[in-house]
């Protein structure tokens, strides 16, 4: 499009129009704001005397319009442009930021909702290969913060594709970014993120221990969010082993840190969590009382279907003990704490109770 009436001008006339632009730049008229940044956009590309400089922040602001609308490769396509008009430049815009930075960050930003789209659609070789030209970006931009992010994007991005010891190899990197950066947050996550892959792995015990690492570091920077995804992956691993008490230990320390968050859909996920740990971790014993088929153990077994008092395992006498009464002992929680773990052994343990007790009934 020429703009002949404006011929010597161009300059002003896109600053006139930006300043339109930002002056409808809210949430009721940005139909009007994107008007004015095509209009700038299109008068940008007739500048020639600033090397480009109007240009790349008429790119920009397209790159905005497309990534505000969700068209991402379009925005992508405008944000590359921005990016390449910006290389080698030191022009900064009127807060004072370099372009190329802000060209650097929008690039990877969008790249990261390109690469997640993929991500949801399983094509993995497409999102890590996006992954990749952002984490070259980011470390063109000389911004390590984006730097780790962009490589604990592409970290996970293997993970999902099973590429599990590129992701390692990429997420230690991630881990090696924060601590010279001395950022303990984000070292905490790189922590989460390895033991995630781990995991998957099947390395148990070094997952643990990077899990470990990682709730230590939540709960000294007060990251309760952090504190819940840890201590519950603690808590499904040890629950997969088998050791139940462990396992109930850390869904408790999820459930409290989701507690102090007043947020109730964590609260109902991690109290089911730390529920099932507790039945897990009782219903050993029920067991063992159960198969004695004694008769101190059916007393001990009716004396909890009384009081609903916790039953303490003891994994030495195992099947040969004869139980007491001194093996019941109240677990210094909450009553409702208490009520959530008998909800889910009441209707099993009920029914074996039942079945027990006929038998003595029958032998007598």
């Amino acid at each position: 499009m020429v703009f002949p009436l404006y011929k010597g001008y161009y300059e002003e006339v896109y600053n006139n129009l930006y300043a339109l632009a930002c002056y409808f730049d809210n949430s009721e008229d940005k139909w009007v704001r994107n008007h004015f940044y095509e209009r700038c956009f299109n008068i940008a590309k007739l500048i020639k005397a600033d090397g480009g400089k109007k240009e790349a922040e008429a790119q920009a602001h397209m790159g905005l319009l497309f990534e505000e609308e969700g068209e991402l490769l379009e925005a992508a396509q405008h944000y590359e442009a921005f990016h390449e008009l910006t290389q080698g430049r030191i022009w900064k815009n009127e807060t004072g930021q370099f372009l190329n930075l802000l060209a650097c960050e929008s690039l990877v930003r969008t790249y990261k909702l390109l690469s997640d789209r993929m991500l949801e659609n399983k094509e993995y070789k497409q999102a890590i290969k996006i992954l990749i030209k952002a984490s070259e970006i980011a470390k063109e931009g000389s911004d390590r913060n984006m730097e780790g992010e962009a490589a604990l994007c592409l970290g996970s991005a293997h993970l999902a594709a099973g590429e599990y010891e590129t992701a390692l190899r990429v997420l230690r990197r991630y881990s090696e970014i924060a601590t010279s950066m001395g950022d303990d947050l984000n070292l905490g996550r790189a922590y989460e993120a390895i033991a995630k892959v781990l995991q998957s792995q099947g390395k148990m015990t070094e997952a643990i221990g990077y899990l470990e690492k990682a709730v230590k570091i939540a709960r000294n920077n007060f990251q309760s969010l952090d504190v819940i995804r840890a201590c519950t992956m603690l808590g499904d691993i040890y629950n997969e082993k088998g050791q139940y008490s462990e396992a109930s230990e850390y869904f408790q320390q999820a459930f409290s840190a989701s507690v102090e968050l007043m947020k109730m859909a964590l609260m109902d996920e991690t109290k089911v969590h730390y529920g099932i740990a507790r039945a897990h971790q009782m219903m050993l014993t029920m067991t063992d009382y159960i198969e004695t088929a004694d008769i101190d153990s059916l007393n001990c077994l009716l004396s909890w279907k009384e009081s609903r008092t916790q039953i303490k395992y003891d994994p030495i006498l195992g099947k040969s003990r004869r139980a007491t009464e001194d093996d019941i002992y109240q677990y210094p929680e909450t009553q409702e704490e208490s009520r959530r773990t008998d909800y889910f052994l009441t209707m099993v343990s009920a029914s074996e109770l039942e079945k027990v007790e006929g038998c003595f009934k029958t032998n007598r």
